[in-house]
């Protein structure tokens, strides 16, 4: 990786009201770059909850298609959670702007995809692996109680399922994959939109045919 000081803040207060500011995390991470020797090109500050899905955020999705577009070297973020709302959402984006050679740093964490040299940080594998499978141990969780709760409703006679023909309507998909369709209209790859959204290869091949984007 050639050498990059180009760099781009993200900044993300889970408050939508003027109690929380983002203004300390921007300033704290302009003094980094500034010890690191970076040039700051944009910086993105985004108000939403930390329980909001990453299709559901705006700005981080314009940040990371500037960054990636514009051949940023590095996003200089406060900590791991701005970057999703739980592991596996932080993983996703992780892995991809490894593989799109986009270096991300974590301040509070003091951890970099890509060293100084350029070359992917040596504690980044054990850190992925770790990431990994807590995301898996949450997926298993969560799957558990679905079941779980599932079980109890048809043990009291509950009825599970859709009715025989029917169809979402087009309006709910929408909805439901807006972040999807979003990314499709901008031509992006089907594997990144999969891997941005957290939905499967097959569902955005499927919703691209629909929606002929």
């Amino acid at each position: 990786m050639e050498n990059n000081n180009r760099a781009v803040i993200y900044a993300r207060v889970s408050s939508t009201t003027d109690r929380q500011s983002t203004e300390r995390q921007v300033l704290d991470l302009e003094v980094l770059a500034k010890s690191k020797n970076m040039r700051i090109e944009k910086i993105y500050e985004e108000k939403i909850s930390g329980a909001k899905k990453n299709s559901e955020r705006v700005v981080l999705t314009e940040c990371l298609e500037y960054c990636f577009s514009e051949n940023i070297g590095t996003l200089l973020i406060s900590e791991l959670s701005r970057l999703g709302r739980n592991v596996d959402e932080v993983l996703k984006n992780v892995m991809l702007c490894k593989e799109r050679g986009l270096n991300v740093y974590f301040q509070k964490e003091n951890l970099s995809i890509f060293d100084c040299a350029g070359k992917e940080h040596p504690f980044l594998t054990i850190f992925i692996a770790i990431l990994g499978t807590v995301a898996a141990m949450e997926r298993e969780n969560i799957s558990y109680r679905l079941q779980s709760g599932k079980a109890q409703y048809i043990a009291k006679g509950g009825k599970v399922g859709r009715k025989i023909g029917y169809r979402k309507p087009e309006e709910d998909k929408r909805k439901q994959y807006s972040g999807v369709l979003k990314l499709l209209s901008k031509n992006y790859p089907i594997k990144m939109v999969s891997k941005l959204e957290g939905v499967s290869v097959s569902t955005v091949q499927r919703l691209k045919k629909e929606f002929c984007l």
